[in-house]
């Protein structure tokens, strides 16, 4: 039985994770809940689930919540409540789901407290890869990933050595502009860009999948979970989601992992390895596939993409400040500040502004972070998007 603490349990991770522990009541134990802002859900959550401890990001929904709960669990808020979830004492594996920058220090601290980490929270690699695979061999801790294209990854792998990968394939939906022309993404609303053909997300992650950023912050991400240089890593917009990433090898051979459009698998698998679970729902069937289609992505229609390997190439500091200011520039665009061509507009100026550093601490990150959106608000601030 896996005892549990849930980083960010009222997002889209968090919740069907918690789904995934009511389908297998036997199997897993939750230690402790954390969310950002949602006292609603995390209210009823704390009653359905009875974790030790809990921690709400949000320090002014802490006394709210605690007059709801009263002592059915130890509450805790900030930053450094997030950090206690983590490094639960009776925990044995994190889920790190927490959207942004906002997960690294609680990730981080987990690894270090030895625990085993479930990983959605892309932001975490990004920002401090170097940092964060280091201190998971240091501590022989496991890090499996959540999302579904490194699941694929992970899956295809399987007990082939790293000198066997030739080359990663990541698959990409193309969100939901694909087809789209440069002067019609000029005319994007918030609406439209919300609206993805195959996948349910969070707010921010559907505008990175809008923009091909979630799929430049897979790139970094799949860099070091796989010990993988970045011209060994290709992208294929690959629009019914089906082929949920590859991996070719050197004899030629590619192995793919298959299956319909759903969270749960990948996140389940990550809970489980090396033991698969059964789970109900529907199931890929091969004959009913009409078509699978690939596509090279157009890097100069969507820059996100393109500037994700620029930072990649620029070293660890500018993937910091690629991910800052993505998070930054997608929060414009959302409050409808920005058009949906500024938000890489404005990343490209940050990243041009930006002088590498090298032999980042997780101090550094966090410096680097703030630096990062405040410069980007201020490119934005004296008209600088375009």
């Amino acid at each position: 039985m896996k005892r549990l603490s849930i980083l960010g349990s009222t997002g889209s991770i968090g919740t069907q994770t918690l789904e995934i522990i009511k389908e297998n009541p036997s199997e897993f134990v939750v230690e402790a809940l954390a969310a950002n802002s949602n006292i609603d859900l995390l209210e009823a959550q704390v009653r359905e689930f009875k974790p030790r401890i809990t921690a709400i990001r949000d320090e002014t929904k802490y006394k709210e919540l605690k007059k709801r709960i009263g002592g059915m669990t130890q509450l805790t808020a900030g930053l450094e409540g997030i950090t206690d979830a983590a490094v639960a004492e009776n925990c044995d594996t994190v889920v790190s789901a927490i959207v942004g920058i906002a997960g690294l220090v609680p990730t981080y601290n987990a690894i270090k407290a030895g625990k085993n980490i479930a990983l959605a929270n892309k932001e975490t690699l990004v920002a401090a890869g170097r940092i964060i695979t280091k201190e998971v061999k240091k501590n022989k801790v496991r890090m499996l990933p959540v999302d579904s294209e490194h699941s694929a990854i992970f899956q295809s792998i399987g007990s082939n050595s790293r000198n066997a990968i030739s080359k990663i394939i990541l698959t990409a939906s193309g969100g939901p502009f694909r087809t789209k022309t440069m002067e019609e993404l000029e005319a994007v609303t918030v609406q439209d860009a919300l609206k993805h053909p195959n996948w349910s997300m969070g707010r921010k992650i559907t505008i990175d999948s809008a923009t091909l950023m979630n799929k430049g912050l897979e790139v970094i991400e799949a860099r070091w979970l796989f010990d993988v240089m970045p011209e060994a890593i290709e992208v294929c917009v690959h629009p019914q989601s089906i082929v949920h990433s590859a991996v070719e090898f050197v004899d030629g051979t590619v192995i793919a992992q298959l299956g319909l459009p759903d969270m749960k698998i990948p996140i389940q698998y990550a809970l489980t390895y090396p033991e698969r679970l059964a789970m109900g729902g529907k199931k890929l069937s091969l004959t009913s596939i009409v078509e699978l289609n690939f596509y090279k992505p157009d890097t100069e229609k969507f820059k996100c993409l393109r500037l994700a390997f620029r930072a990649l190439e620029m070293g660890d500091s500018a993937c910091v400040v690629l991910n800052g200011s993505n998070e930054e520039a997608v929060r414009l665009f959302l409050d409808g500040k920005i058009s949906f061509l500024d938000i890489g507009n404005l990343i490209e100026r940050t990243l041009d502004k930006h002088k590498i550093i090298k032999d980042l601490s997780i101090d550094d990150v966090a410096d680097l972070d703030r630096w990062s959106r405040e410069t980007l608000n201020n490119l934005y601030k004296v008209g600088c998007c375009s």
